[in-house]
């Protein structure tokens, strides 16, 4: 909206020639920004960076197209509506149906309480809500009987019908909906921003979600004139800016071209490629909490990280190629995971050499980068952490957070504090955890702690263990020694110690349990595991989703391990999809189901949550989690093909 706006005013101020345009990611989109090489989204590179790649870039044409909107005279409207469009001009893509229903929800719930919609990542979780809830309703899914759609004078409505569109999206640019790629490239077509053509194309309800895992629409055709004749009251979108419309005659055609700025790729690749010499880099990980506490000291930071190994490559190769090799560079790995633990899916490449600190590379950005843009001798990548609903990210920074010891959220004085990103494996056998504790206890002498079988064991374990760390009982070099012990192991927080578990157990489960998000918080951040379990094995995830507590749910999703999604409780055999659709709680399942949790599992009584909701006489419900079983189907078919 706001490029169109400056573009829009340029054009009435009609300078000769126009001016450049930049455009810099800080929207929820930022689809143009992506289209022009500038990224996703700012995170922390430089200023002066910015400045300098903007003085460096080129400039590119961007079609523009102009939307003349007239009353049907033959139809009157069956709602309420509007009679011409928010915006004449389309800049990025224009779009009637399901998704602008979905972009329109979204205007009107931050025009009603802006102060809920303040971060890029809260913005995209209230898309994904209001997708599934589109999802169950299917409202959109006549949409071809209530359109007709002539391009350059060719009648394109039967294709519509054909494929049951739920959405017919006009595309000047080729990302959409924050990143996506609804144009197939397969189709033999490319798309290009000064060509005088836009792309049409079609989209079901079912293609909507593929889009984020790569999925693409129905190609309709590329036309330079299009004409759109509606019969009912439907919602549409100019680049993000929505409203529902009237019936209307719509024709759009080419209004001019607009100069912009594109990123221009690094340039130490002109060598011809027969003349560069392979070329060997070391790759070291940096953690989160290690980039957030020496962000300004590249020494610091450099001492911090981790080497993983070594990669072969070109000068030539951008990073989109050297983001494969290091993955392929995890997958060959002969470290065990507790010693060398895999990289989050969304790592992101460092910039060492290029300012006076380190600074994240967008991953819009890696194709217009070399590896000898960002690194000299050494190659290193972030390993990200998940961000939360409420904050843009999951912890506090080491350097800057006050720790509150988690036992004084517990009445326990004495509790040892643990990494809050770091948990133990559910399915790690607890032998396979023992032996080697064994061992370094028989070599240092150390105590071997008793497991209590009953209640009254437990409360007698309780007092020797509050005697055992209570001050000045002389006994403190058990804990430290059992910590260290673990630490060199295990790695930090890897094991958590049996004291903790019960304590966390408890606390974790009664937040979600009783909606209590602030204390859920603070447990986390002092290091206390979110996938906690109770004595029947059901999790946070588990009470949240049953009571109802979407908050407890979105935190939950952001923070904890993807583990926790599947994991299943000892009575029932249920996961926190099973208590959700069991309970008719929409709008959680659609969260839950969006985070990928899976479909098929069955209870000990053989149900999948659709026959829970069917059991609960939910039928919508029902429908919903029917049709996402063959998105789950269709992305496995996907995955496997790439």
């Amino acid at each position: 909206g706001t490029v169109g706006w400056v573009l829009s005013i340029l054009d009435q101020l009609a300078f000769s020639p126009p001016p450049a345009v930049g455009v810099l990611p800080l929207g929820t989109g930022n689809d143009l920004a992506r289209a022009l090489g500038w990224g996703g989204g700012y995170t922390d590179e430089p200023i002066s960076k910015i400045l300098a790649n903007i003085g460096e870039s080129d400039v590119i044409n961007l079609d523009r197209w102009e939307l003349k909107v007239e009353k049907n005279p033959n139809v009157e409207a069956n709602e309420e509506g509007k009679e011409n469009l928010p915006l004449n001009v389309v800049n990025n893509y224009f779009s009637l149906g399901v998704d602008a229903h979905i972009a329109l929800e979204f205007h009107e719930a931050r025009e009603a309480h802006p102060e809920r919609f303040n971060s890029r990542l809260r913005n995209k979780m209230f898309y994904g809500q209001m997708g599934g809830k589109d999802l169950l309703r299917r409202k959109w899914k006549g949409l071809a009987e209530l359109v007709t759609l002539e391009c350059d004078g060719k009648d394109m409505t039967p294709k519509l019908k054909e494929h049951k569109v739920h959405a017919i999206v006009f595309l000047n640019i080729h990302s959409y909906g924050g990143g996506t790629h609804p144009w197939n490239r397969q189709s033999g077509i490319e798309q290009n921003t000064d060509d005088g053509m836009i792309e049409v194309v079609g989209l079901t309800t079912y293609q909507l979600p593929l889009l984020q895992a790569g999925g693409h629409g129905t190609c309709i055709c590329q036309c330079q004139t299009a004409k759109i004749v509606t019969t009912k009251t439907i919602p549409m979108q100019v680049d993000g800016e929505a409203c529902k419309l009237t019936p209307s005659i719509i024709s759009m055609n080419l209004l001019n071209k607009a100069p912009m700025l594109a990123k221009r790729k690094g340039g130490k690749s002109n060598t011809p490629q027969a003349t560069l010499e392979p070329l060997k880099v070391n790759v070291f990980r940096i953690s989160m909490a290690d980039y957030e506490q020496h962000h300004y000291d590249k020494t610091l930071l450099k001492q911090a990280a981790i080497r993983m190994g070594e990669i072969e490559t070109t000068p030539a190769a951008d990073l989109e190629q050297v983001r494969q090799m290091v993955n392929k560079l995890q997958e060959n790995t002969t470290e065990p995971s507790e010693v060398s633990p895999k990289l989050s899916p969304d790592w992101c490449f460092v910039d060492s050499c290029t300012a006076e600190r380190f600074f994240r590379v967008d991953r819009a950005q890696e194709h217009l980068h070399y590896l000898t843009d960002i690194s000299s001798d050494v190659l290193y990548v972030l390993d990200t952490l998940p961000q939360t609903p409420d904050d843009e990210t999951a912890y506090p920074s080491p350097a800057t957070s006050n720790h509150q010891s988690p036992s004084s959220l517990l009445g326990d004085q004495t509790t040892p504090e643990l990494s809050p990103s770091e948990e133990i494996p559910r399915d790690t056998p607890k032998q396979q955890l023992h032996l080697p504790l064994q061992r370094e206890r028989q070599r240092n002498n150390i105590p071997e702690p008793q497991t209590p079988d009953s209640e009254k064991e437990k409360k007698v374990e309780a007092k020797k263990r509050d005697s055992i760390t209570s001050p000045g009982a002389g006994n403190t070099n058990y804990i430290s020694t059992h910590r260290i012990i673990h630490d060199r192991l295990f790695g930090i927080g890897y094991f958590n110690y049996s004291n903790l578990l019960e304590k966390t157990s408890d606390g974790v489960i009664r937040a979600a349990r009783n909606g209590d998000l602030k204390l859920l918080k603070d447990l986390h951040s002092q290091g206390y595991s979110l996938l906690s379990i109770d004595a029947s094995g059901q999790t946070a995830l588990h009470y949240g989703a049953r009571c109802g507590h979407k908050d407890i749910v979105k935190y939950l999703i952001a923070c904890a391990p993807t583990s926790i999604l599947n994991m299943a409780d000892n009575d029932k055999g249920q996961t926190a999809l099973h208590k959700a659709a069991a309970s008719k709680r929409r709008s959680i399942c659609c969260m839950l189901v969006a985070a990928g949790a899976s479909l098929s599992l069955t209870d000990h009584n053989g149900q999948t949550p659709r026959l829970l909701a069917l059991q609960a006489d939910d039928q919508e419900l029902a429908a919903y989690l029917e049709s996402q079983e063959h998105f789950q189907l269709v992305s496995e078919d996907l995955e496997t093909v790439v």
